[in-house]
C-alpha cells in the first residue's frame, strides 16, 4: 500500500434544525397556546485514532466529510432529532491543522483517542420559550445555527523514539536492518529509502524503543532537492536523533561538510527539531585500520566544535552496535516522551467551536426570527412584549 502522509479534506458539521412556530389546535380548547418545538442540534465531526491503520491514502479521494442536519422542531412540543455524529479515522501518530486559522485541532497520538473537530450548529427555540403572561401566542421563533466548516490539512507523523537522519549512503537502513526485524531496501546507490520505515529495538523481554528511518537529505533540500525535507516532520515526535555520518565517503565527499549541510537543513526546517538530542554516530569504521578511524573521528569532531560523546560503528557487522543500543535505552528511561508532555498540557487548552457560547448568548441577546409579521394583536391592544427567559 502506498505510503501517504499528507492530505486535505473538508469536514463541516450538520446544521441546527429550525425551532417551530406552532399552536395547540384541540376540541374545545379555543385558546389551546403556543406548543411549537425546539429545532434538534446538528451532528459534530470526531476524528479517533486506529492502530490499524498507516496511512492517509483513503483521504486523498474522499476529500469532504459532512454531519447530518437537526430536525426541525414540530407541533406539540416535538423537539427535532439531533444530527448523527460521525467519525474520521485516522491512523495513530496524525495531527488535524485548520488551514484557515492555523490551529493545531487535534493530535492523536494512542489508539482510540477521540478529538471534536467540527462542532454541529445550535438548535432553533421553538415558540413555546417565548410565551408569557403578557405575550400568551409569541410567533417567535430562532433558527438554527449553521455548522462548522473547516479545511483542514491530516499530516501523519510516526511515533518513534529515536529518529536517524544523514546524507544518502551513510548507512541509516544497514543499522535499522541491523537493530531490528525491519528489512528497508539497502543498495549501493543514492535514495534507495523513498518513504520512512519503524524498526522496533528490542534489549531484552521488556525493554524496547522504536527507530524511524527516513529518507537521506542532500545540501538544498530546504529548496526542495533531492526528496526535500517533507520527512522531517516524522522526527519531531523523536526523543533523540542520530546523526550517521559515513566515516569515508565513498564518492571522495568531506565528511565535515556532509555534517554541516544536514544541521543547516535542519535548522532551516525547524529551530525545534534543530534543538533537539542529537548523537553523532560515525558508520562503517571497519573500512579504515582502528587508529585511522579514531583519528579521523577526533579531526571530525573537532571540525565541527562537537562537544559531547560521539559513537563509532560498523552496521554491516554490528560492530559497536550493541552499546549503543544500551546507551540509547538508557537515555529514553529518564527522557519523558513529547507526546505525553503535549497530552498534559492539551488537557488544559481548549480548542474554540464556533457555538460554544452561543446558547447563552441567544438567550441574553436574542435575534428572532419571525415566521410572518402578523403578530397577535389580541394582546394588550396591539402591543407586543418580548420577554428573555
Amino acid at each position: 500500500m502506498k505510503f501517504v502522509d499528507e492530505a486535505k479534506i473538508l469536514i463541516v458539521a450538520g446544521d441546527g434544525g429550525n425551532g417551530c412556530v406552532s399552536f395547540r389546535r384541540e376540541k374545545y380548547i379555543p385558546k389551546g397556546g403556543p406548543d411549537g418545538g425546539d429545532g434538534g442540534d446538528g451532528g459534530d465531526v470526531y476524528m479517533v485514532a486506529d492502530e490499524n491503520l498507516n496511512t492517509l491514502i483513503d483521504y486523498r479521494f474522499t476529500k469532504s466529510y459532512r454531519a447530518e442536519r437537526g430536525e426541525n422542531g414540530q407541533s406539540r412540543d416535538c423537539t427535532g432529532k439531533r444530527g448523527q455524529d460521525i467519525t474520521i479515522n485516522v491512523p495513530v501518530g496524525t495531527r488535524a491543522r485548520d488551514l484557515a486559522t492555523g490551529e493545531i485541532i487535534a493530535d492523536l497520538t494512542v489508539h482510540g483517542q477521540k478529538q471534536m473537530v467540527a462542532k454541529g450548529g445550535f438548535h432553533g427555540l421553538g415558540n413555546t420559550r417565548f410565551k408569557s403572561s403578557v405575550n400568551r401566542a409569541p410567533r417567535q421563533r430562532t433558527m438554527g445555527t449553521p455548522g462548522e466548516s473547516r479545511e483542514v490539512l491530516l499530516e501523519l507523523m510516526l511515533l518513534a523514539d529515536v529518529g536517524m537522519l544523514g546524507m544518502p549512503n551513510a548507512g541509516k537502513s544497514t543499522f535499522i536492518r541491523a537493530v531490528s526485524a525491519a528489512k528497508p531496501k539497502v543498495a549501493d546507490y543514492p535514495f534507495t529509502t523513498l518513504v520512512p520505515s519503524l524498526g522496533v529495538v528490542r534489549m531484552d523481554s521488556h525493554q524496547s524503543f522504536v527507530v524511524a528511518d527516513i529518507p537521506g537529505l542532500i545540501e538544498g533540500a530546504a529548496d526542495g532537492a533531492g526528496l526535500g525535507i517533507q520527512f522531517l516532520k516524522h522526527l519531531e515526535r523523536c526523543r533523540v536523533l542520530l546523526h550517521l555520518i559515513d566515516i569515508d565517503p565513498i564518492d571522495g565527499s568531506d565528511p565535515v561538510e556532509n555534517a554541516k549541510i544536514i544541521i543547516s537543513e535542519l535548522e532551516k526546517y525547524s529551530d525545534k527539531l534543530a534543538q533537539k538530542p542529537r548523537w553523532l554516530v560515525f558508520n562503517k569504521v571497519d573500512l579504515l585500520d582502528a587508529d585511522e578511524a579514531k583519528q579521523k573521528a577526533q579531526a571530525i569532531v573537532e571540525a565541527l566544535g562537537w562537544e559531547g560523546d560521539y559513537y563509532m560503528i560498523a552496521a554491516i557487522n554490528q560492530e559497536g552496535v550493541k552499546k549503543l543500543c544500551w546507551d540509547i535505552m538508557e537515555f529514553l528511561k529518564v527522557t519523558p516522551r513529547e507526546q505525553d508532555i503535549a497530552t498534559a498540557l492539551a488537557a488544559e487548552e481548549k480548542v474554540d467551536f464556533m457555538w460554544d457560547d452561543y446558547h447563552k448568548e441567544q438567550l441574553e441577546n436574542p435575534d428572532f426570527e419571525d415566521d410572518d409579521e402578523d403578530w397577535d394583536e389580541e394582546d394588550d391592544d396591539g402591543v407586543e412584549f418580548i420577554y428573555q427567559r
